[in-house]
């Protein structure tokens, strides 16, 4: 299962900003995900739990936000929405266009609890 090792790396980026960030865990994730990233969000989510495990993300609330794909047009300059197997401009309908979004895997946020400082 490819999204078992895809959420295995984001533990990994988790921990390394709990750590840098002097936190105890994370208790919120907001991953974006567009259509071409080569994951499915379901089959994520699922697999975010078992890598977790035991890890300062254990118990942290996965958001996923799913990305558009978006395409800029080489011939009229548009950029628009396209299909995952129609990268056409919406605007002229030509087929010269550059993927601008829909292929990313974002960690956008972390929201982390706090090592609590006791006061002498």
């Amino acid at each position: 299962m490819h999204e078992l090792a895809v959420c295995q790396a984001l533990v990994e980026q988790v921990s390394d900003i709990v750590r840098q960030q002097g936190a105890l865990s994370a208790s919120r994730l907001r991953l974006r995900v567009g259509p071409l990233s080569g994951v499915v969000a379901d089959l994520l989510a699922s697999a975010f739990p078992l890598a977790a495990a035991g890890t300062c993300a254990e118990g942290a609330e996965l958001n996923i936000i799913d990305a558009s794909i978006r395409v800029r047009c080489q011939t009229c300059g548009a950029e628009t929405d396209a299909l995952p197997n129609r990268l056409l401009c919406g605007t002229c309908g030509d087929w010269h266009t550059q993927l601008i979004a829909g292929d990313e895997l974002i960690l956008e946020s972390v929201e982390l609890e706090l090592v609590e400082s006791s006061e002498q």
